[in-house]
């Protein structure tokens, strides 16, 4: 079984070793991947319960309002 593992491996290993065009896109893939998760992030989605309460226990006891309440 673990030379499954290891012929897995080897495939991969010498197959990105061997890339050239391959790195260029996977940089770029990386690139949108933080672009999307990190940047648009700040900008969409901002800390909605620090900024309305001041406690712990406010932004406790909110949540569980919000997920407790009928529809």
């Amino acid at each position: 079984m673990s030379s499954l593992f290891v012929k897995v491996y080897r495939f991969y290993r010498d197959g990105f070793a061997a890339m050239t065009v391959g790195r260029t896109l996977w940089k770029i893939i990386f690139i949108k991947l933080f672009i999307m998760f990190a940047v648009l992030k700040l900008f969409f989605f901002p800390d909605f319960l620090s900024t309305r309460f001041d406690s712990d226990e406010q932004r406790s006891q909110y949540v569980l309002e919000q997920i407790t309440r009928e529809p």
